[in-house]
């Protein structure tokens, strides 16, 4: 980039020692990473997701694009290999993410040295421990950022191999050296590496475009001959491109009124898009999961400034390319150029929430990034004058300083990914008009049991989004584990008519219709449920239990199984599994299902209660006693165990304290008038 004067590159030992600290400060600045968990939609990528579990699911994860959310299949082999190694730890693809970031930063370093900018370590460095990639760094899911940035990154420096040595040597030498055996073998790793980005995440399709632009730079035209081996990669790119989009469509699910958007409009985004981004990288404040999705509306004026000032930035530095250099121009483009797939002119779901994401500009932000490190070069040019060991030791001070503050500000963000609730109610307290982080919360918070504060979060989130079928149906179940059943009913039925095939509300009430004795509406509704999702694991519980209470229980059996297959976690499930097989007599079976809801959760009062159930009848009356203990330390007026344990007092011969359970047992159901 020739904005100014290439300072001398770093010797070999520097190098060696520049790589080794670049590592450990990437590795230190992610150190909270570390320890975090699984956060929203790694429940899709890895949690969930049976292609990870076998061989066939490998074959699948390549020969099946709808298999996984998104066909990125390197990047679920790559989740594939790490389930088989350590299963559901969170910390090993977290740490993987980390260090493949930490490979990008180092890689880029080198791709920038042999293109000869200035300052490249200084680029490197940056990219490494800027605070907006940690939104790519530390969320697993986003592992398609990283994953394809390497094979991007990888692509463009062995094209730059097969050119030569840089994209200048475009006369006779570089016909010459492009034409060797040696440099061919150069051009097809850049194609394999490129193909396997694509596999990665579809945005690196800008790569070939990229290319262009840096041979461009170098010598100010590109040759017929360049295009020609550039046209494989527009090709795939493009292909690829249009599978993402319709995968998006009609895969992912985006589109609807969230969408349903003019060109005028998506160009008003795309200028306001590029301008967000420019200045996160510059000035990495108030950044947030979830950005506040802005109104477009063609009709005010203050909203072209945005595009105007990127066609305005664009224009005035190609004009200025003669007295600058071609370099800043670039720099731009390629920025703005490798945005173009998140800019809003293609339809892509996390538009439902946002025009923005900091993911979103992982790979484009090189360019602003080596924009801005050499106006900060040329600055200290001019501040400093042409003493070039103080303009030096200025410029490693600068380093230091960035690394601190970015490196600072990096580990301050990574901590919000600890966990889904971190994650929520960080984005709430920045984001407070963020609907989809309230539904998400109130979610979680009723899957915990906080109904209270579920019913807040949710009704919120149904004021900022009205008729968001998602919301309804969350708030009815946070009504529903209040005891306002007649109330979550309404709210079931109100979520099926805003989304007919939304599974869960449609699961919801069937169990609200089951409960009131309408089996067979119960039956249908269940049925319209799975046909929507296949895979909704409390459908086959509520399936289950609909078989139980119609005394079929080999099939409620089998529907309670295949629930557990598909979500181990849910507990009422596994308790009512747990109770068939002690109605059927299977002790060892019911005891198996109790002690996994036990590991789960150690005080659940219905599991101890019914394991002492299973160690009276497999005569192992001390076990017995110790679970009803233990129900009534938690529930000391718990009626069931009260007598369950006195009953087992009294097989035991200890017939004076099963006396006193029994009356003080009596007095709760019968208290005295």
């Amino acid at each position: 980039m020739n904005l100014v004067k290439p300072t001398t590159q770093l010797n070999h030992r520097q190098s060696l020692w520049f790589a080794i600290a670049l590592t450990l400060l990437t590795m230190f600045a992610y150190l909270p990473a570390m320890n975090a968990g699984f956060i929203w939609d790694d429940d899709d990528y890895v949690i969930n997701n049976d292609t990870l579990r076998d061989v066939n699911g490998l074959w699948r994860i390549w020969t099946d694009p709808a298999a996984t959310p998104q066909y990125y299949p390197f990047v679920h082999s790559t989740f594939w290999l790490e389930y088989q190694t350590w299963g559901l730890n969170a910390r090993g693809y977290h740490i993987v993410n980390i260090i493949i970031h930490m490979l990008n930063a180092l890689l880029l370093w080198r791709v920038c040295r042999r293109l000869d900018i200035p300052l490249a370590w200084l680029i490197g460095l940056i990219f490494a421990l800027h605070p907006v990639h940690v939104e790519s760094v530390a969320w697993i899911t986003e592992r398609k950022n990283v994953l394809s940035g390497l094979f991007y990154l990888g692509s463009a420096s062995a094209y730059l191999r097969f050119l030569g040595s840089s994209p200048r040597q475009d006369g006779e030498a570089g016909k010459a050296a492009s034409g060797s055996n040696s440099n061919w073998k150069f051009y097809g790793l850049s194609l394999a590496l490129f193909g396997a980005a694509l596999l990665s995440k579809t945005v690196t399709a800008t790569l070939p475009a990229a290319l262009v632009l840096l041979i461009w730079w170098k010598h100010g035209t590109v040759s017929r001959r360049r295009i020609l081996e550039l046209v494989p990669m527009f090709v795939v790119g493009i292909g690829f491109g249009m599978l993402t989009v319709w995968l998006e469509k009609y895969h992912v699910g985006a589109e609807g009124i969230d969408w349903d958007l003019s060109l005028l409009e998506r160009f008003l985004i795309a200028g306001r898009v590029i301008c967000f981004y420019a200045a996160k990288l510059l000035m990495p404040l108030g950044l947030v999961f979830t950005y506040p999705r802005w109104d477009v509306d063609a009709s005010q004026t203050w909203q072209y400034f945005f595009p105007i000032i990127v066609a305005g930035t664009i224009v005035s530095l190609f004009v200025l390319r003669n007295r600058i250099s071609r370099g800043p121009v670039v720099a731009f483009c390629f920025f703005c150029g490798t945005l173009f797939p998140a800019l809003g002119f293609f339809d892509v779901y996390p538009m439902r929430f946002s025009f923005v994401a900091d993911h979103f500009q992982y790979l484009a932000s090189i360019g602003m990034i080596v924009l801005y490190v050499q106006l900060v070069s040329l600055a200290f040019r001019k501040l400093i004058g042409s003493n070039e060991q103080s303009r030096n030791r200025g410029l490693i001070a600068v380093a230091c300083l960035l690394s601190l503050v970015l490196g600072t500000l990096t580990w301050k963000q990574t901590l919000i990914y600890k966990d889904l609730e971190t994650l929520w109610r960080d984005t709430i307290a920045r984001n407070p008009t963020s609907w989809m982080a309230h539904n998400n919360l109130g979610a979680l918070l009723n899957r915990r049991g906080d109904y209270a504060e579920a019913s807040e979060h949710l009704m919120e989130s149904m004021r900022l989004k009205p008729n968001f079928a998602d919301s309804v149906s969350n708030l009815g179940k946070a009504r529903e584990g209040l005891g306002d059943f007649a109330q979550a009913q309404t709210l079931y039925e109100q979520a099926v008519q805003i989304s007919p095939t939304h599974a869960k509300a449609l699961n919801n009430l069937a169990a609200i219709y089951g409960m009131q004795g309408r089996l067979d509406e119960s039956r249908q509704l269940i049925d319209r449920a799975l046909q929507s999702d296949p895979t909704l694991a409390a459908a086959f519980g509520n399936l289950g239990s609909l078989e139980s209470v119609q005394g079929n229980l080999p099939a409620a059996i089998e529907h309670y199984r295949r629930s557990l297959e598909l979500d181990p976690s849910l507990t009422d499930v596994r308790l009512n599994l747990a109770k068939l097989f002690i109605q059927k007599a299977d002790f060892s079976s019911a005891r198996q299902e109790l002690q996994a809801v036990l590991d789960q959760s150690p005080q659940n009062v219905s599991a101890l209660l019914n394991l002492g159930i299973v160690y009276v009848n497999q005569d192992q009356l001390s076990m017995a006693v110790d679970a009803f203990e233990k129900v009534l330390d938690t529930d000391s007026e718990n009626v069931p165990a009260m007598r369950n344990l006195a009953y087992t007092l009294r097989l035991m011969g200890r017939d004076e304290r099963a006396e006193a359970l029994s009356a003080a047992a009596d007095r709760i159901v019968n208290p005295p008038q």
